[in-house]
């Protein structure tokens, strides 16, 4: 079972155990999240995509740490103008284990497969 997520505008493929860095989230370390953004899930074979998120579908997930990613140089130079400046850049980080993902029935499958 997976789920595809979607948080800080990045999207994610995950399962139960993934340990996976985010967007820095506003979450004390050692809390746990619920993701309602869950964008696709598979059980069993069958997979639900949303329009644009699936309803009844959740993800838990607990906040491990928060950090900065390694740092980026970015350098900018002018040929001939005496011109340079060297910037560096870290990017700060959420890091997130999965502890659950749960889909609901939604009620228009429950009565469709009473019918059946």
């Amino acid at each position: 079972m997976y789920a595809v997520i979607m948080t800080g505008g990045k999207q994610y493929r995950v399962t139960e155990g993934d340990v996976i860095n985010v967007e820095k989230l506003e979450a004390e370390a050692g809390k746990t999240l619920t993701i309602k953004e869950v964008l696709a899930v598979e059980k069993d074979g069958e997979i639900n995509v949303g329009t644009p998120y699936v309803s009844g579908a959740s993800v838990k997930a607990e906040v491990v740490e928060h950090g900065k990613g390694q740092k980026v140089v970015i350098y900018k130079y002018k040929a001939k103008k005496d011109s340079k400046k060297k910037q560096g850049h870290r990017q700060p980080y959420t890091q997130l284990q999965i502890k659950s993902i749960s889909l609901r029935a939604s009620k228009k499958k429950t009565e469709e497969a009473a019918e059946e």
